[in-house]
């Protein structure tokens, strides 16, 4: 389920503080829960946005180095296996994953296997 919009939030909040509705009865108006309400409403009253923050999640196992790093690596050795990244990887990067991993992870990057290596995906396109 996505974010309420800010806009929403704020007429929420109106509706409790200007208009005097209760927090139930808010909650009821708009269809959101009770303790949606009073986080807005206690947003506000600390000075806070009501803007909806970032959803989280998980980081990714393979940050901005070792992607530069496993981009390096295959412009160098186009016809290397996985596995023998994977152990680049670990040792140039402290980074270990699995293959699975490393291989959805150069899918990402725009790389695809082609006679058995990898070069970009607009290259293998005719």
């Amino acid at each position: 389920m996505d974010a309420y919009s800010e806009d929403l939030r704020q007429k929420i909040v109106e509706a409790v503080q200007q208009r005097r509705m209760s927090k139930s009865e808010a909650a009821r108006a708009f269809e959101v829960s009770r303790s949606s309400v009073k986080r807005y409403v206690k947003a506000v009253c600390e000075g806070r946005s009501l803007r909806p923050g970032k959803a989280p999640g998980k980081k990714p196992k393979l940050d901005q180095k070792a992607r530069r790093l496993l981009e390096a690596d295959i412009e160098e050795r186009p016809f290397a296996k996985l596995t023998n990244r994977r152990e680049y990887l670990e040792k140039v990067a402290g980074v270990k994953v699995s293959e699975s991993t490393l291989s959805r992870a150069l899918r990402q990057m725009g790389f695809g296997r082609k006679k058995g290596r990898w070069v970009r995906v607009s290259e293998t396109s005719s």
